[in-house]
């Protein structure tokens, strides 16, 4: 009877603890798919044909997660993390949320997909990113 008691209490503290430990994952440890990543220059393409190509110097997969919210301190929950894909959703007090989902074709071509709310706006963010080589200095 006593144990009946406290269980609820018991199953809430259980998921707290797993919802953290997934968040870390997006924030800098270890991730199944973006501990594969190789650094350089990657060339982001919109999918949607928008805009030119752009080459970007990148050393961290991680930053692919918050493209439209580049450089804030967000939230994030690792919805699902394998070898090849991997969903974020993140949320950024005062500034949005948004859901990414990215998907590794080959070491050098992954694909990006993004949606959310930033600057009070919906958003979907579509492209493909393809390393071609190293960093300039």
């Amino acid at each position: 009877m006593t144990y009946r008691r406290f269980m609820p209490s018991l199953v809430l503290a259980v998921g707290v603890l797993l919802v953290g430990s997934t968040a870390v994952l997006a924030q800098g440890r270890s991730s199944v798919l973006l501990d594969r990543f190789t650094p350089g220059e990657w060339e982001l393409r919109s999918r949607e044909g928008r805009g030119e190509p752009q080459r970007l110097c990148v050393r961290d997969a991680r930053r692919f997660i918050q493209m439209r919210h580049a450089g804030q301190k967000c939230g994030q929950t690792v919805i699902e993390d394998g070898p090849d894909e991997i969903t974020v959703q993140y949320t950024c007090p005062g500034n949005g949320y948004g859901r990414t989902h990215i998907r590794r074709e080959t070491d050098d071509l992954w694909q990006i997909e993004s949606q959310g709310i930033a600057q009070g706006r919906p958003f979907t963010f579509d492209a493909e990113v393809r390393r071609v080589g190293r960093c300039k200095a």
